[in-house]
């Protein structure tokens, strides 16, 4: 029989893709939040990477860093 395996895709999402999910966020605003660190990212070459879940989270107030 086979397995039901659950995977769990990890979703990245660019500077522009990130402020568009979100009405009145721009990309300006999403850019200046990773470069303060305040929204966790990782840069992959000259591009900021944002994990979706992690984004959700920060704009619900669930996520703290520091």
């Amino acid at each position: 029989m086979a397995e039901n395996k659950t995977e769990t895709k990890t979703v990245m999402l660019t500077i522009k893709q990130a402020a568009a999910l979100v009405d009145g966020l721009t990309e300006f605003r999403v850019r200046e939040l990773c470069k303060s660190g305040e929204l966790p990212c990782f840069r992959a070459g000259k591009k900021y990477l944002i994990n979706k879940e992690i984004l959700h989270k920060f704009l619900l107030g669930e996520l703290s860093v520091g």
